[in-house]
């Protein structure tokens, strides 16, 4: 009641206003002028029983965030992708919020928030494991905004109104608002129309959106991809004339939009769609060589599907592990022909992947802690070869045992390992301690058995003018001719 108390004396002129303009907004079409090239709109309100958002499906987290802004005068939306999902019936798996609190005024109102970024400053909100993304209002850009001799942008941080922020977006489906508080949804680019149609459609000029950043060609195929939507032509035209472009964006960050690509439960259908746009050259040049390999396409198919499963299951996936798949078939034809040319076979293998990884690192920057998951998943194909002595118990406490066990076993389901092998494997690393023993006991006396391991027998020595057989070694000869000499 304290905190309330001041806080009604306290309340500034600002945070009065932006409450006013909250309200005005609710129930009206509101016509947007047209600015540098962006497509002129009207705010459409829609009403829950016009798109019929479950909010049960909205993030506690992202509610309490809007509602907490709200209340202190300022205006907040769910925004984007998770209203787009929210409208598909799609329980969203990030929750970003836009308001038209700057900053350091978002961060003063909640215990764990911090500010990040610099290009594009933005609000971390954090609730345990969930992360609310909370972005201000952007302005419009002008003849004055910083960007690199291709029109990329360098720098946004120019807080505007909402219909700018709005006309800001890529697609009209993310210029979507959603107010959990009134259930209202606020539309400014026909957004909901083309959700309806199944359309991706980017909002202004598509050729100047693109060279204000070119990570948006990659967006347009993983939403198609993801959401099986068409790309609008407009849209569509200029991206295989403007997909260099992608090679002026930020390694890391590209590496980034990989990674969003591969684990958006569609992975194979958004290679597959790159490529068709043209868009892997700058991005994963490798990618022709992975898909059109004779044998790999099986494999990544299989690995992409297990991937997409594991998405939809909602169950965690390894960056590590699909790079080492993704990029497998090339490590191993740079190995065979390192080991033809007479190099000694684990620094074959070592080096062949150095050779692929120089190759993929000058357009992506894979983070060096995935790179080192990806080797040691690498390394640890031939070691599976070994179940003598301590070797198997050595192997099994290793970090990356189980990703490297997936591994063998996704190569024995395309028939590329023995399937015996994995099967022992897994067998051996499900049991305890003393039944690992046993087991391996048992491997080692069907070996010695059959047609493994046999005991090797003490060779008896010629008598006196026996002739020496092909099996004697040079050693039986000399004993032979000491016996003579005595």
């Amino acid at each position: 009641m304290i905190r309330q108390f001041f806080k009604k004396i306290f309340t500034s002129p600002r945070l009065g206003k932006a409450s006013t303009k909250a309200e005005s907004h609710v129930g009206t079409h509101r016509p947007v002028k047209q600015e540098h090239g962006y497509a002129a709109a009207r705010v459409e309100v829609l009403h829950l029983h016009q798109h019929n958002i479950n909010r049960h499906l909205a993030s506690s987290n992202a509610i309490r965030v809007c509602e907490t802004l709200q209340n202190e005068g300022f205006r907040a939306y769910i925004v984007g992708g998770a209203v787009r999902d929210l409208l598909l019936g799609i329980r969203p798996k990030d929750f970003d919020v836009a308001t038209d609190a700057e900053p350091e005024q978002v961060q003063r109102h909640f215990r764990r928030a911090r500010i990040i970024g610099r290009r594009f400053r933005l609000v971390h909100v954090m609730f345990g494991p969930e992360t609310i993304e909370v972005s201000t209002f952007r302005a419009l850009q002008t003849e004055t905004s910083e960007v690199d001799e291709h029109g990329r942008v360098l720098r946004d941080n120019v807080f505007g109104e909402q219909h700018e922020d709005a006309a800001r977006r890529d697609f009209t489906v993310n210029a979507l608002y959603y107010d959990p508080k009134t259930e209202t949804v606020l539309d400014y680019h026909h957004g909901v129309r083309d959700l309806r149609a199944k359309t991706l459609r980017i909002i202004g000029d598509p050729a100047l959106r693109f060279r204000e950043d070119p990570v948006r060609m990659l967006r347009v195929v993983r939403f198609a991809a993801k959401l099986q939507f068409d790309i609008a032509p407009d849209t569509r035209a200029p991206i295989a004339a403007m997909a260099d472009l992608i090679q002026n964006v930020p390694a890391a960050r590209l590496f980034d939009e990989m990674l969003k690509l591969l684990q958006s439960g569609s992975a194979l259908a958004c290679l597959k769609r790159m490529r068709l746009e043209g868009l892997h050259d700058g991005l994963f040049p490798l990618l022709d060589a992975i898909l059109d390999h004779p044998t790999a396409e099986p494999f990544i198919m299989s690995a992409l599907a297990k991937t997409d499963e594991r998405v939809r299951a909602e169950k965690p996936i390894s960056p590590g592990f699909l790079f080492a798949c993704l990029l497998w078939h090339l490590v191993q034809e740079r190995w065979q022909l390192r080991k033809s040319g007479g190099e000694v076979d684990i620094p074959a293998l070592f080096a062949a992947m150095d050779d692929v990884f120089d190759k993929q690192l000058e357009h992506m920057a894979i983070p060096r802690k995935i790179t080192s998951d990806i080797r040691e998943i690498w390394a640890l194909q031939p070691r599976f070869e070994k179940r003598n002595g301590k070797a198997p118990f050595r192997l099994i406490e290793h970090p990356r045992f189980r990703a490297a066990l997936d591994f063998l076993e996704l190569r024995a389901s395309c028939k590329e390992a023995d399937t015996d092998l994995a099967v022992w494997w897994r067998t051996f690393s499900d049991l305890d301690g003393h039944a690992r023993e046993d087991f391996l006991t048992t491997l080692n006396a069907q070996k010695s058995a059959g047609t493994g391991l046999k005991k090797r027998r003490k060779r008896r020595k010629p008598n006196r003018g026996e002739e020496g057989g092909a099996g004697f070694t040079e050693s039986n000869s000399h004993d032979s001719d000491a016996a003579d000499a005595t």
